[in-house]
């Protein structure tokens, strides 16, 4: 099995450094070959959020790979549907390293395409990340409001370009997920797990755990961050999928994780609230893409209301009549709707407290 390499902390360029000087990630790079820096930039939030990766993490990469004579460096990403991939890599402060460093930012909303055979049939794939030399899986790991948790493997479908994210939705999410990583299969992953938020992509409640780790599997990394979210295998079955794909291996040990400095510098990993659960009780979810969902949540969240509304979002509601609350372009035939593809959270909250003082008059 991989080693996994660990430390603990709150300087994000500082760790990642120690963590690939520790796993000699140089010998990785495959002679003459290119580096792209895939991290986290699902909306346009702040790494304080729990929602993206630490501007620290690509930092310390390139200063890592430019000192072992890496001259083809990249940071690679594209945003989830709906919001802007500029945008989220100012928000994050992507822009004063790449300018700092004299490294490309490239927008995969915008790359090529070429067709990648998977478990799961051919997927179209961005060409910066499935032709990269070496590519670098830089992922949060935090709750997801679909799938659970969110880490290596799920990092992998900001890849893809916005049609292919809407199908994995409409495939049910965990077979296209766990087929593109076995397809794509990342030499080298640095999990920024210093502040994620346990229950939603989007962050909001992040949890300050000061704790990131590297490892060449990502299947056994994202294994080892279910374990350290105290989930079970069931809660997140795309792992072992991946690995019956072929991705790699589920399994781990405590002799598998190699310490580079003492836990006390790092906060205790609690388990997720289970915020999203609570919020989600009355919702009747069917292939929803995660941008759609996700300001479902935050408008839950946000306007305290929605209790006992019933309320339909998802691809699978496409034509359907409902009788209740439908939320996004999909659930237009819902008796009363939020249009949008993906609507605000904005937009969602105003309806639930529209509807919230209706059933008060």
């Amino acid at each position: 099995m991989s080693r996994i390499y660990q430390i603990y902390g709150q300087d994000a360029h500082d760790m990642t450094l120690k963590l690939l000087e520790a796993a000699e990630a140089f010998r990785l790079v495959p002679s003459g070959g290119s580096v792209a820096l895939k991290p986290n930039l699902v909306i346009a939030g702040t790494p304080e959020s729990g929602s993206t990766t630490h501007p620290g993490v690509l930092s310390g990469c390139i200063e890592y790979f430019r000192a072992h004579g890496v001259k083809d460096l990249s940071v690679i990403e594209g945003s989830w549907v709906g919001e802007d991939t500029m945008r989220a890599m100012r928000r994050a402060g992507y822009d004063r390293v790449c300018e700092r460093y004299g490294v490309p930012f490239y927008d995969l909303k915008k790359d090529r395409t070429r067709s990648v055979k998977t478990a799961a049939g051919p997927v179209e794939v961005c060409c910066r990340a499935a032709d990269a030399g070496l590519l670098v899986d830089l992922p949060v790991l935090k709750g997801h409001c679909q799938t659970v948790m969110t880490c290596a493997l799920k990092n992998l479908k900001g890849c893809l370009p916005d049609r292919e994210k809407r199908r994995f939705h409409a495939m049910g999410l965990q077979k296209p997920i766990a087929a593109l990583g076995a397809a794509l299969r990342p030499r080298l992953i640095v999990v920024d797990s210093i502040c994620g938020d346990l229950d939603f992509e989007e962050g909001g409640t992040p949890v300050q755990t000061n704790r990131m780790y590297l490892g060449t599997d990502a299947v056994q990394l994202d294994a080892y961050g279910r374990s350290l979210m105290g989930l079970n295998p069931g809660d997140v079955p795309y792992i072992e999928m991946c690995a019956s794909f072929g991705g790699g291996s589920a399994e781990w040990s405590p002799q598998d994780v190699v310490e580079l400095n003492h836990p006390r510098d790092g906060a205790a990993y609690p388990r997720p609230s289970g915020t999203v659960a609570r919020l989600t009780r009355s919702v009747r979810e069917d292939q929803a893409c995660s941008a759609c969902y996700a300001a479902l949540i935050r408008a839950l969240y946000t306007s305290h209301c929605g209790e006992g509304e019933t309320i339909y979002i998802g691809q699978g509601w496409r034509n359907r009549t409902m009788d209740g609350l439908g939320i996004g372009a999909c659930c237009r035939d819902a008796s009363t709707h939020v249009p949008g593809c993906p609507p605000t959270a904005e937009a969602i909250a105003r309806c639930l407290e529209e509807r919230e003082r209706g059933r008060e008059a």
